[in-house]
């Protein structure tokens, strides 16, 4: 297949979300490196489940809910918003959201890694976990709402607040947390965070971390990563691995 081939253009105006990831996957099984899909208008589950590295699904719209659920491997670059449940257990992957998202992003997600340039809605992460050698990473450069990180197994969330026109995160922030770790940029309120859950100051590890995974985030929205850095992060972690075991026996 020559170069000209490796670039295809979907346009999704009218097409009924089973058509258009039908389109997708043949597209893909023929060895096409790179799909642009126009005229995006709620469609659901593009790049569900979807196995396909280093090939890149360009969407231009706003693409419905559970985008990239199930995924084990491809890059999503979304120019827009997203609807609700962007990588829902998500194994592998990356997906980019030039916009904004809704909610219960991440959920149970279990590898890969997802990049919002603005904010996202309730309940970012929830059952979040690490999968064998797989941590999954969210980054936010907005801010999220309520039940940040609830029951939240492992894996890294990182809030940046970066318009910094709100508080980082809702109310319930990492309720039910047991495992993983929320990075937030700037102070977390008392009053907004789960009772799991205790604030720390970062150390060397963290700051190593936060810088190689934002220099990601800088240079796909083109964000200074000196601004991104100057400011205190604090870290989120829960106090222990079974916060209601006491609940459930004796």
């Amino acid at each position: 297949m020559g170069r000209e081939a490796r670039l295809k253009i979907i346009s999704a105006k009218g097409l009924h979300y089973r058509k258009l990831n039908e389109e997708i996957r043949k597209t893909l099984e023929e060895g096409y490196q790179q799909i642009r899909i126009i005229d995006v208008n709620g469609q659901r589950y593009i790049g569900d489940g979807l196995t396909f590295p280093d090939r890149i699904l360009e969407i231009y719209g706003t693409p419905g809910n559970d985008l990239g659920a199930f995924m084990n491997g491809l890059t999503i670059r979304v120019f827009g918003n997203a609807q609700d449940g962007v990588g829902n257990t998500m194994n592998d992957g990356e997906i980019v959201i030039y916009g904004s998202v809704g909610d219960l992003m991440g959920y149970g997600m279990r590898g890969g890694k997802i990049f919002v340039k603005g904010s996202a809605g309730y309940r970012i992460g929830i059952h979040m976990k690490e999968y064998e050698n797989k941590i999954p990473i969210i980054v936010i450069g907005g801010n999220t709402g309520d039940f940040l990180g609830e029951y939240m197994a492992g894996g890294r969330i990182i809030v940046l607040n970066l318009d910094a026109r709100e508080e980082a995160t809702g109310y319930f922030c990492g309720s039910g947390i047991h495992g993983g770790i929320i990075y937030v940029r700037g102070n977390v309120p008392d009053y907004k965070l789960g009772k799991e859950i205790k604030v720390l100051e970062i150390n060397e590890d963290d700051m190593n971390f936060l810088q190689n995974i934002l220099l990601e985030f800088s240079n796909y929205f083109k964000i200074d990563i000196d601004y991104i850095m100057d400011e205190q992060f604090y870290k989120l972690v829960p106090y222990n691995k079974r916060p209601y075991g006491k609940l459930y026996t004796y």
